[in-house]
């Protein structure tokens, strides 16, 4: 019994490596929590595509769009731990709900394994020609002449784009109201109609308005100029000193997933964001390619969430 017993456990043993080893087995399922077409699906789409080249598998993007990514994300939780069902998730459902929601179902430094940092996508402000202001000291001057009189479109409560508005708004010191729309499209809409007057939003969404003259760029959100529009000043330029914003997306996986496949999948990955095409193709949407391991990736995220909880409790936000 004792020999049948250590030759169970030392074939476990030794099985384990090798499923390891033999990764991905069948298709793996990527987790985008919000409709195709923005800046997320289509990172996502490109790196599903260049890592099923290298696993020979298929790497299948499941669009599951609702309630800021975490209808997507709380998928991924419940899936089996073995890296064939990932999420490919944005800064609302791995950072920023820390600082507004009370009871939510997943903990994404419990209940994920962060891989990678795939792309960064900084923000640029815009305002309706309307907006008597040329420059961000001009918009401030205005604000501050008018409390509550200027309003600033989000993708909704508790957005990325929301709080980077909030962030500018305590930076700024000034009184300018918060209107949440359910998505960027909608948003873009009503500022385009003159409903509202401001936003943050990426570069690619607004810059075709810019330069259509339906829209006027202000600043971009990030500590050097866009190479898409070097002609717009960085807010550090514009005045508000050290001030960055805008989101980013990375790769997780369930939390009890070995640490070799996901250092595998961390690897590939960064192999895949530094490769030229990917580059050129990331930097003509506006995304900075990232990259790093696990431990940075979880490093950042914490520092995020910090981040966003602060920017919250400055501006009044509490937990629902």
């Amino acid at each position: 019994m004792r020999f049948a017993l250590l030759a169970a456990l030392l074939a476990l043993g030794v099985a384990a490596p090798a499923a390891q080893g033999a990764y991905p087995t069948r298709p793996i399922r990527l987790i985008v929590g919000y409709p195709p077409g923005g800046s997320t699906d289509i990172a996502a789409r490109l790196i599903a595509q260049r890592l099923a080249a290298v696993f020979g598998q298929a790497v299948v993007v499941d669009n599951r769009a609702g309630a800021s990514g975490t209808i997507g994300a709380s998928i991924v939780v419940k899936a089996d731990p073995d890296a064939h069902t990932l999420s490919f998730a944005a800064s609302p459902e791995v950072a920023i709900y820390r600082a507004l929601v009370k009871n939510h179902p997943y903990d994404s430094l419990r209940d994920f394994r962060p891989v990678t940092l795939v792309g960064r996508v900084p923000f640029m402000l815009v305002v309706h020609p309307s907006v008597p202001a040329a420059t961000v000291k001009d918009l401030i001057a205005l604000a501050r002449a008018k409390p509550g009189a200027l309003n600033f479109a989000s993708f909704g409560q508790g957005t990325s784009n929301h709080l980077v508005g909030e962030a500018f708004r305590a930076a700024a010191g000034i009184n300018v109201v918060h209107i949440p729309y359910k998505g960027s499209a909608p948003a873009i809409a009503d500022l385009l109609g003159g409903q509202v007057q401001m936003t943050f939003d990426t570069v690619p969404v607004v810059l075709p308005q810019v330069r259509a003259g339906k829209l006027k760029a202000l600043a971009v959100a990030t500590p050097k100029r866009s190479a898409l529009a070097t002609d717009v000043p960085t807010m550090d330029e514009a005045g508000v000193r050290g001030f960055a914003g805008g989101t980013w997306f990375g790769v997780l996986a369930p939390a009890r997933t070995p640490a070799a496949i996901v250092e595998r999948l961390a690897a590939e990955i960064g192999t895949i964001l530094r490769s030229a095409d990917v580059v050129r193709t990331f930097n003509d949407r506006g995304i900075e390619p990232a990259g790093g391991g696990p431990a940075e990736f979880r490093a950042f995220i914490e520092s995020e969430a910090r981040r966003w909880l602060k920017v919250a409790q400055d501006a009044g936000i509490k937990p629902e």
